[in-house]
């Protein structure tokens, strides 16, 4: 038995070095589109777009590696798709936030989520908090992003009778955007390996052939620097009572988010039963790696939901974490291409994306009244209001004062009453 074999139980998890091999390179694929689309994303903050591709790329082969080497699950993580569109449309842009105190609140919800991932707090989080609401977050998190990706695909514009409407879909630049959303859903719904970078290659190819974007200047360079973004956090101007909310909604929505992602990996692959070590060495790494995040300038990392198409290939240990996180390695040599990628092959993944997370709402119980409309709130309150804080302290106010007026008492738990409280802020300061 070699030292691979030994390190990462392979035997005992039933697997081989070549079917985790292959595994690590389907989820490489799966979510390798993270790169170019973060970058695109955040750099909107003002934040330089070369240093993000590089921070992006090393936070990710970081993250990734380690949950490998300290979980030995074959869980991939990267900057999580939802909170890194709030950092940017609902921290910097919306509230006005420079991006180094938004760095600063992703920083002190890390570190927070760090201590209490060693301790007992996810239990208590889980019996307090209705699984429903936790879908219904998820849900809202999809229907804001998916509101951004078509605002931003020029498929909806501002109207100031109807404030929103539909845009003038016979331009170029939106039909670019409608064919890269249809690439990216027929692709997916043929289950095609590394479907949304597929699209992504193929929309940037429509438009560099049609004069839509410039051509690269290049195909590999040197990775750029990540010293303007790297260490800039500020969690002095973030210490502010006002900011207590958001600095709740990504540590709660990042601790929902991973908890969500892990259980669907867990069903696929066996693990993660009976609050095992390896999920609670997962939520440790996946903690860790939010705060490395942010001190090399990305929002929150998560665990990726895109770690089940490797599942998929049979990976079960954390041989298939590293070797994706290795293969991350090769995405800080092509800056020139994502450079040259233009913003309507980007934003349909962002719709996508949304489809996938807003799926959830298929499993919350609506013949629950309290459950109905807390979850209705928080689902239409995150896009129309563009904020996630918003609607999730929406959700749990609502969710608290129907149970204590329909005196369904056991529905009421110090967890509810306390992010109730605190939700309850986003409202006092707003």
């Amino acid at each position: 038995m070699n030292f691979l074999e030994k390190y990462f139980k392979l035997r005992e998890k039933k697997t081989t070095i070549s079917t985790e091999v292959r595994a690590g390179f389907t989820t490489f694929l799966a979510m390798m589109y993270i790169v170019p689309v973060n970058a695109s994303i955040m750099s909107l903050t003002g934040m330089p777009f070369d240093a993000l591709i590089t921070a992006t790329a090393v936070v990710t082969i970081i993250s990734t590696i380690l949950n490998g080497i300290w979980s030995n699950t074959p869980v991939a993580m990267s900057v999580g798709m939802g909170l890194n569109a709030y950092f940017t449309f609902g921290l910097v842009k919306g509230m006005h936030i420079p991006w180094q105190t938004a760095l600063g609140i992703v920083m002190i919800s890390g570190l927070i989520f760090l201590a209490l991932s060693f301790t007992k707090f996810r239990v208590w989080v889980l019996e307090s908090v209705p699984v429903d609401l936790r879908r219904a977050i998820s849900a809202g998190i999809g229907a804001f992003i998916a509101f951004i990706g078509l605002k931003g695909m020029g498929i909806i514009v501002s109207n100031p009778a109807t404030f929103v409407t539909l845009g003038n879909i016979k331009t170029p630049e939106v039909m670019l955007g409608i064919l890269g959303f249809l690439l990216a859903a027929i692709f997916y719904s043929y289950r095609i390996k590394g479907a949304f970078i597929l699209s992504i290659a193929l929309t940037s190819i429509v438009a560099w052939i049609l004069g839509l974007a410039n051509l690269p200047k290049g195909i590999i360079s040197m990775p750029a620097s990540i010293s303007p973004i790297a260490f800039h956090f500020d969690i002095i101007s973030a210490l502010k009572l006002s900011l207590l909310p958001v600095i709740i909604t990504f540590l709660v929505t990042d601790m929902f988010d991973t908890i969500g992602t892990l259980a669907g990996i867990g069903l696929r692959a066996g693990l993660f039963k009976n609050n095992s070590e390896e999920l609670q060495k997962t939520l440790e790494a996946d903690a860790a790696a939010t705060v490395i995040g942010a001190a090399l300038g990305t929002s929150t990392t998560t665990s990726f939901i895109e770690s089940a198409a490797g599942v998929e290939e049979g990976g079960r240990s954390g041989l298939t974490a590293v070797v994706t996180g290795l293969l991350f390695i090769t995405t800080l040599f092509f800056l020139p291409i994502y450079k040259a990628i233009p913003d309507n092959a980007i934003y349909p993944i962002l719709v996508m994306v949304g489809v996938l997370m807003f799926s959830e709402l298929k499993n919350i119980n609506f013949k629950d009244h309290v459950i109905a409309v807390s979850s209705f709130i928080t689902v239409i309150l995150m896009p129309l209001t563009y904020s996630i804080t918003i609607g999730l302290s929406a959700g749990f106010v609502l969710y608290l004062i129907l149970a204590l007026l329909k005196k369904e008492f056991d529905k009421i738990n110090i967890g509810t009453i306390t992010l109730a409280l605190i939700g309850s802020l986003a409202f006092i300061f707003h």
